[in-house]
């Protein structure tokens, strides 16, 4: 497997580094949606993630990554890897980030028939496909906004219920499929499909720099790595240890993380004058802000954290307004002008 580009090593583009961040702090937010120009660092960010994030355990042989605090994986039943006297062995894995490519088969992404043990020993077993690789992980689409229907509508069933159910050729599997879903793409080149943007906790979007400075630096580092990845990310291994860190901190500070209801009803304020549907927005508001809350070290969730989560969390999730030509990140910024009149924070 190649080195990757140091996520710490990414030059600007805070916003998508901390809703990465907070995704990987917890998973719960709902994943990342990252739109923007070509070239600017999306799927060196998502990839980057398979050398940044703390490994994992897992119940050792289990093909679905299964979680030796779960009491179960598929189905609700005992994983093979569990059967026999004894506790299950388990080891540490790496997280995955799993790619999804736009030309992938519907075999390929839930799983199929395994043809080769099926012709050899007349037996059906069941050959995993890319969500259950993705369980427990990260799942990246490139282009996302250029997915085929079927398997849109595929990820929205799985990302409701967390589990892919297979029912073919014989066959009747059911197992976990939770997983980050971070998606990239060029709006240019189309839209994304309504219900699949919804399913996106954080939305995220991103520019070509502008000042000449911050251009530089990022063509001297990327010839940097390119020219030796191994020594380019030893150089960087402190910081990205030092992130690697705050990462798991902020995991195990994330349960006692205080909500006020004050900084609540200032979500559902927030959510109220932009006209958001439903009540996803302030879920992910509140998620969100309280992952950042972790993150910082702090105890408690306060308005600061809220209005830096604010754009990436309703951005997507705005009405269009035949009245209103403004790009939804301005309309998310008017709304917190009124709501927090003298306040920089989200500035």
């Amino acid at each position: 497997m190649p080195t990757p580009f140091p996520f710490s090593a990414i030059v600007g583009q805070d916003e998508m580094k901390l809703a990465v961040l907070i995704a990987a702090v917890d998973p719960g937010v709902g994943g990342v949606l990252i739109f923007g120009d070509r070239g600017t660092g999306k799927s060196t960010a998502v990839r980057a993630l398979a050398g940044l994030l703390p490994k994992m355990r897992v119940v050792a042989g289990c093909r679905y990554g299964c979680d030796p605090k779960s009491p179960s994986c598929a189905a609700g039943e005992p994983c093979e890897a569990r059967r026999g006297p004894g506790a299950a062995k388990t080891a540490l894995v790496v997280v995955p980030v799993v790619d999804l490519p736009l030309g992938a088969t519907e075999d390929r992404v839930v799983g199929a028939l395994d043809i080769e043990r099926a012709l050899s020993q007349g037996v059906k077993s069941f050959e995993p496909g890319l969500l259950a690789r993705a369980h427990r992980g990260f799942l990246y689409i490139d282009e996302v906004n250029l997915l085929e229907d079927h398997l849109v509508d595929l990820l929205i069933d799985v990302a409701a219920s967390g589990q892919n159910v297979v029912e073919r050729e014989g066959l009747s599997v059911r197992h976990p499929a939770r997983f980050v879903l971070v998606g990239s793409g060029n709006p240019e080149e189309g839209e994304l499909r309504p219900q699949l943007q919804d399913r996106f906790g954080l939305a995220v979007d991103v520019r070509t720099p502008g000042d000449l400075a911050t251009r530089v630096e990022v063509v001297r580092r990327r010839d940097a790595y390119e020219r030796d990845p191994e020594a380019y990310a030893t150089r960087w291994k402190k910081e990205e240890d030092r992130t690697r860190r705050r990462i798991v901190a902020g995991r195990e500070r994330l349960g006692g993380v205080i909500v006020p209801d004050g900084v609540l009803e200032q979500a559902a304020r927030l959510c109220m004058a932009l006209g958001t549907d439903g009540l996803r927005g302030e879920l992910t508001l509140m998620r969100a802000a309280r992952a950042l809350a972790a993150l910082e070290g702090a105890a408690e969730v306060t308005l600061a954290h809220l209005q830096q989560v604010a754009r990436p969390a309703l951005r997507h999730r705005l009405r269009r307004d035949p009245l209103d030509e403004s790009d939804s990140t301005v309309r998310v910024d008017r709304a917190l002008a009124d709501l927090f009149p003298g306040d920089t924070a989200a500035a």
